[in-house]
C-alpha cells in the first residue's frame, strides 16, 4: 500500500516543513504546497494546490485559526479517495470543521503530533502522537496508527474531548507559563540552578513557536479558560500565604 501512496502536505510553515521532511524520511513520496512554495525541505517535491489536494493522504499543516477558511476553500477540490488529516494542537474544533465541510464520502482523521522542529530535531522516536477518528474506516485508522508506531512514535488513541481536556493542562499550561515568563525578560546568570535552566528552556521552546499558536491554543481549546482561572487561583493562594507570613513577622 505504502509504495503506491503519494502524501500531500498543505502549508509550509515551520511545522509543515518539518512534518513533510519526516514523512519523506520515512519512505513516502511527499508533495508540498503553500502559497509561496517556500521552506520546502530536501526530498519533498513542491506541487500545485490541485496535486496536493488529490494525493492519497493529505495533511493540513496550517494554523488553527485559519483551518476553517482553508478547508472551506479547498474541500470541493479534495479527491474522493483522499484521507484528510489535520495536525492542529486542539482536536474538538478541527474535527467539527471536517465533519461540517468535507463531503461524507471523504475520510478524515484528527491527529496531533505533540512535537515540532525543536523537540523533534534529534528524531521523533519515543515522542507522542495523538490520533482520533472523525469519519474514517477502522482499517484506515489502524493502518496509520501502525505506520506512526513503526516510526517509533508513542501513538495514543483517544477522543477529541479527552485530548483537549488533557492538553489544556499539559501543552496549554506550558505555553501559557512560557509566554508569561518571557514577559519578565529573564536572562543568563552565573547563579542559574538546574531548575532555572529548565524554566528558561520552556521559555525558549514555547517562544520559538509562532505567537499565533499561543493565541489559538488559548482560544480554541474549550478547557483552556478553566486552566487559566485555576492557575490564577493557585497563584493568588500562594501570594495570600506569603502575605500572611509577612504579617506574622
Amino acid at each position: 500500500m505504502k509504495e503506491s501512496m503519494r502524501i500531500g502536505v498543505y502549508g509550509m510553515g515551520r511545522f509543515g516543513s518539518f512534518w513533510a521532511k519526516e514523512l519523506a524520511d520515512h519512505g513516502f513520496e511527499v508533495i508540498a504546497y503553500s502559497r509561496r512554495n517556500k521552506n520546502v525541505p530536501p526530498g519533498v517535491r513542491p506541487g500545485t494546490e490541485e496535486e496536493v489536494l488529490t494525493t492519497s493522504a493529505l495533511f493540513f499543516c496550517v494554523s488553527i485559526s485559519s483551518f476553517r477558511d482553508v478547508l472551506a476553500r479547498t474541500s470541493g477540490s479534495i479527491g474522493k479517495d483522499t484521507v484528510v488529516m489535520d495536525t492542529c494542537s486542539v482536536k474538538l474544533y478541527p474535527a467539527k470543521v471536517m465533519r461540517e465541510l468535507l463531503p461524507s464520502s471523504v475520510q478524515s482523521i484528527a491527529t496531533h503530533p505533540m512535537f515540532g522542529p525543536d523537540s523533534g530535531r534529534d528524531g521523533v522516536s519515543g515522542l507522542p502522537l495523538v490520533i482520533c477518528p472523525v469519519n474514517c474506516k477502522q482499517e484506515i485508522l489502524s493502518w496509520w496508527a501502525h505506520e506512526f508506531a513503526r516510526w517509533g512514535l508513542d501513538v495514543i488513541r483517544m477522543s477529541c474531548d479527552q485530548h483537549d481536556r488533557e492538553a489544556a493542562w499539559s501543552q496549554g499550561i506550558t505555553h501559557f507559563v512560557g509566554r508569561t515568563l518571557s514577559e519578565l525578560s529573564l536572562g543568563d546568570t552565573k547563579l542559574a540552578t538546574k531548575g532555572y535552566k529548565s524554566l528558561m528552556s520552556v521559555v525558549e521552546q514555547t517562544c520559538n513557536d509562532p505567537i499565533q499558536l499561543f493565541y489559538d491554543l488559548q482560544r480554541y481549546n474549550p478547557y483552556a479558560r478553566d486552566m487559566r482561572m485555576e492557575l490564577k487561583g493557585a497563584l493568588d493562594t500562594v501570594m495570600d500565604v506569603l502575605k500572611k507570613q509577612e504579617e506574622c513577622e
